[in-house]
């Protein structure tokens, strides 16, 4: 397994539509280059120390996302969330409840950004072995969804924020946000 270069902001494939994943070539049983693919993006999310990739992350133009958290120093009050691979996801349903979050992202390494995005999504796409799933998201898992959903469409979480005065550098974002935005609001969702 190889981690991955990140295409970073101003790379072209981070504004473009990601490719329907082929679900046949997917679940072939010879070498398989897409299953290669998502253990490559599982190394270089973990090495990266993110929560979520999409392939456009990696200069792939696919519809794959991966999500895991486990105790990730960037998020300290969140859930864990087990390693899930989604394959062609859609998001089916939004609630009119929002909620704002402080975001990172791998391709914006630097920078967090507050974003409002609904409070819960169900979002249907299939597993790395092509089988239909559904699943209904709130919290911190809607808004990672969200997020990496969002690279599939070509955009990242700047395209969301309404306002900008609430863009910091990750090290100002720690020094003068983190404590102010826990008082505010435990846990940030």
């Amino acid at each position: 397994m190889s981690v991955l270069n990140i295409a970073r902001l101003g790379h072209p494939i981070l504004r473009e539509k990601a490719k329907p994943v082929d679900l046949k070539a997917l679940t072939a049983s010879e070498d398989n280059e897409l299953q290669q693919l998502i253990d490559d993006m599982v190394d270089t999310m973990r090495e990266e120390g993110g929560v979520g990739i999409a392939a456009p992350q990696v200069a792939r133009s696919l519809q794959i996302v991966i999500v895991e958290y486990q105790q990730n120093e960037r998020y300290p009050s969140q859930d864990d969330i087990p390693l899930t691979v989604y394959v062609n996801p859609v998001i089916t349903r939004s609630a009119k409840e929002t909620a704002s979050f402080w975001e990172g992202c791998l391709s914006l390494k630097d920078l967090r950004g507050l974003v409002t995005r609904p409070r819960e999504v169900t979002v249907e796409a299939y597993s790395r072995e092509g089988k239909k799933m559904v699943v209904e998201a709130k919290g911190f898992l809607a808004v990672v969804l969200q997020h990496e959903i969002d690279h599939l469409q070509g955009k990242v979480f700047l395209d969301r924020m309404t306002d900008l005065t609430q863009l910091a550098w990750a090290e100002e974002w720690e020094t003068y946000w983190t404590e102010k935005e826990s008082a505010q609001s435990p846990g940030a969702i």
